[in-house]
């Protein structure tokens, strides 16, 4: 017996969304080619070493494992590691993938590099509204480029491309993982528990500056360290210059020009901008990955309270994993799943959609007379209108209904093949 339904976290994507991502996809392509980003694509399965190499946070739980085939799989069951049964997996993100490309391929691509990568991905996540297990990412990258001209050109294009199809209000946070590092240390944090004070910290949002104390607390770091990281970290959410506090507070537990880097990156992004996109120095911004080197920033906006519409960082040691040569990468990806949500919650209509005509026949058409009606319909597509010609239902009422639904605007009638030449 066959299941109409989907397998759990999967989805069916209705005609009506269908068209707004296929608008956000194609504005996004224009406004990113434009700056120079060339599309490639990768597969969507990767050799689980590349998956499972302690780069990608929580994710890397979250892997679709795919199974040996074969002999290589009755071999498998022989032995005693589960693990051995598989030699691939379902991507996560587009970024292991893109630095696998890069490495093997960028004796043919130009230095610096820029990308751009459209394509599913997929997680063994708990399914819940706005939240798949399987979806599509939108990225950009730079490869190549140490300079923070990288991260100020992927901040601004990305802002620009939510700007343009009415994402407003949006505030850019950008923080370092340098900085976030110079903090713990100078608190008195072990390198080692680093991460697991970065994970309390990513909660501030939720439980405030005194519920990340407590939980500290509660994790067992010493009081003494607790206390001078939360006094580093105050100093820091009331500070008027943050950039100036980082160098005074901490400086001399990273290495020099963090600070001042950040700072270039935002006069920068103003100076593109004519001061349009706004943002933030936020020492809360931790970002999951477990690659991230330097530099990561989030998007926040007014139409997606309580979570970022986009996020990413620079990452320089990915690409080395994989020839042992260091190579500075930095990218931008965009929640392309909570963009189209919000925008479908809001009712949005793509600029410069096509119209839609709905031409209904009725049952007197002969198959000729339909082959006649069409060609008097091209007239109307030649003008750049989108013409659908369908027999007419006895429920004619209900039949238009269910094209409005699906963006038709215009109806025409032609009950009898003599109308032909009155109603065109």
């Amino acid at each position: 017996m066959f299941i109409k339904e989907t397998v759990k976290g999967m989805r069916d994507i209705l005609p009506a969304e269908m068209e707004i991502r296929e608008y956000l996809l194609g504005k996004l392509k224009y406004i990113y080619t434009s700056f120079g980003y060339t599309q490639i694509e990768t597969p969507c399965m990767e050799r689980i070493e590349n998956l499972t190499n302690k780069q990608g946070g929580e994710n890397e739980k979250l892997i679709f494992k795919v199974l040996k085939r074969g002999e290589k799989l009755t071999e498998a069951f022989d032995g005693s590691d589960p693990d051995s049964l598989c030699d691939s997996g379902m991507r996560y993100d587009l970024t292991v993938p893109l630095s696998r490309y890069y490495a093997n391929n960028a004796g043919s691509l130009p230095a610096p590099f820029k990308s751009l990568q459209v394509g599913s991905v997929w997680r063994a996540d708990r399914p819940q509204k706005g939240r798949f297990r399987q979806f599509t990412q939108c990225d950009i990258d730079i490869l190549g480029d140490n300079s923070n001209t990288a991260e100020s050109e992927l901040i601004y294009v990305t802002s620009l491309f939510l700007d343009s199809v009415g994402v407003k209000g949006n505030t850019v946070l950008v923080n370092d993982r340098r900085v976030l590092k110079g903090m713990a240390k100078k608190a008195g944090f072990v390198e080692e528990d680093y991460n697991k004070a970065f994970i309390i910290l990513d909660k501030y949002d939720k439980i405030g500056e005194e519920g990340v104390k407590q939980e500290l607390l509660d994790s067992g770091f010493a009081p003494e360290a607790v206390e001078a990281y939360m006094t580093i970290f105050h100093g820091f959410l009331t500070a008027e210059d943050r950039f100036t506090y980082v160098d005074e507070a901490f400086g001399d537990c990273m290495e020099p020009g963090v600070a001042d880097n950040i700072r270039q990156i935002f006069e920068n992004v103003a100076l593109m901008s004519d001061g349009k996109f706004n943002l933030s120095f936020d020492p809360t911004l931790v970002r999951g990955m477990g690659y991230y080197t330097g530099t990561i920033f989030e998007i926040k906006s007014e139409d997606f309270k309580g979570s970022s519409i986009a996020g990413g960082g620079r990452y320089d040691n990915m690409i080395g994993n994989f020839t042992g040569n260091a190579t500075c990468a930095c990218g931008f990806s965009i929640g392309f799943e909570r963009l189209v949500g919000a925008l479908l919650d809001k009712k949005f209509k793509a600029e410069g959609s096509r119209e839609k005509v709905a031409v209904l026949y009725g049952k007197a058409f002969t198959s000729g007379d339909v082959a006649k009606l069409q060609q008097k319909c091209n007239v109307l597509r030649g003008e750049g209108k989108i013409v659908l010609v369908q027999k007419m239902n006895k429920n004619v009422g209900f039949q238009k209904q269910k094209l409005e639904q699906e963006g038709y605007t215009a109806f025409i009638d032609v009950r009898y093949p003599d109308e032909l030449d009155t109603k065109f």
